[in-house]
């Protein structure tokens, strides 16, 4: 669990999330990769906050590289998921129709 200050001055605390989706992982034949962003080094969660925003925390296996978390837009959070190829939660299934082809 880690805590977080987002660039609006917020603080998030990863352990008051009411839920969080782990990046979904592939082996390229010699590592495992975070499907998200395509490294086997660098890594995202995405997460829901207790008032229903949603962040990305990047977290990283670099030694020095800090881990760090952004806000995203509820359409980028469905994004992500689908990405993912994981189930959306009820509140942003309205972009599934948008985002999907």
């Amino acid at each position: 669990m880690a805590r977080h200050q987002m660039e609006d001055g917020t603080v998030v605390d990863t352990k008051n999330a009411v839920e969080s989706w782990e990046e979904e992982t592939y082996w390229d034949g010699h590592n495992m990769c975070s499907k998200a962003t395509g490294s086997q080094w660098e890594h995202q969660t995405l997460y829901k906050s207790r008032k229903g925003r949603y962040y990305i925390e990047h977290s990283s296996a670099w030694e020095g590289r800090r881990d760090s978390a952004e806000w995203v837009s509820s359409q980028e959070a469905a994004r992500w998921l689908l990405s993912q190829e994981i189930d959306l939660p009820t509140d942003l299934e309205e972009y599934v129709e948008e985002l999907t082809e």
